[in-house]
């Protein structure tokens, strides 16, 4: 059960709710999952937005080893610039740091998800620490993670209800396993571009910046690509106004094609 089944399940889905033509919008898994959905059935999709985007193999994300003045040949805006570098710390924080979780869930989801469903205690502790982290890094040096200054607590527990209630904690990590167990760039799917109108909202402190020039490689339709005042990874639990404003700007701009 891989993205691309997900996405055929909500495009049925929306087909027995009688919509013929849609707009989607994601971001992390969400946003490979409207983007295979409008690989699949383009004249479906009126336009896809995403605050996340899944691009690799492209000669543009290795530019940035070569440095900023290489950056700025290329034609990077000076907020791009601003953060992508230093790359080897942003790389270092996003990946090295931040994808320890990653490998355990797309090799071995069912070892660390049996323990914690069954221990509400450690179940809190290996969700809130990405509600610290991905937020912004710099939380992770502060002595409450800096869990309040974005979210009620209230908010956040009935977060991780769902999956405690539901017992549902493995088979989300599953999904790591069924998405990357072949290996990336291992389904047809990711090889493909996106041919109908996308909209981006680039968050500052996404765990790493995508700059336009990427994401227009992979959805060479882009019509909008927005630089996010504030706001992390979970930009729909974060900055829902901020989010909802540029969906509807690029709803406007889609609208006229």
């Amino acid at each position: 059960f891989n993205s691309v089944a997900t996405a055929r399940i909500f495009y049925k889905l929306m087909l027995r709710l009688g919509f013929q033509k849609f707009y989607i919008q994601g971001g992390d898994w969400g946003s490979l999952i409207c983007t295979n959905l409008a690989q699949i059935v383009p004249n479906h999709v009126k336009g896809l937005h995403l605050n996340m985007a899944f691009i690799s193999r492209s000669i543009y994300t290795l530019t940035p080893l070569l440095g900023q003045s290489f950056g700025r040949f290329l034609g990077y805006t000076e907020r791009d610039i601003e953060l992508l570098y230093p790359f080897k710390e942003k790389v270092f924080n996003s990946i090295m740091r931040e994808s320890g979780y990653l490998h355990i869930q797309a090799t071995k989801p069912d070892t660390v998800g049996c323990a914690l469903n069954d221990s509400p205690v450690g179940l809190a502790a290996y969700i809130l620490e990405k509600f610290s982290t991905w937020t912004k890094s710099e939380y992770r040096d502060l002595e409450d993670g800096g869990l309040e200054r974005k979210f009620s607590l209230e908010d956040l527990l009935t977060n991780i209800m769902i999956y405690w209630t539901t017992g549902t904690i493995v088979s989300s990590q599953r999904y790591y396993k069924e998405n990357l167990g072949q290996g990336i760039m291992a389904h047809r799917h990711e090889k493909m571009k996106v041919f109908v109108p996308t909209g981006y909202s680039a968050f500052p402190s996404e765990i790493l910046h995508a700059p336009e020039k990427w994401v227009k490689v992979k959805y060479p339709k882009l019509i909008s690509y927005s630089y996010m005042e504030r706001g992390g990874h979970f930009a729909a639990f974060e900055e829902p106004k901020l989010l909802a404003q540029d969906i509807r700007k690029f709803v406007s701009l889609a609208e006229l094609q």
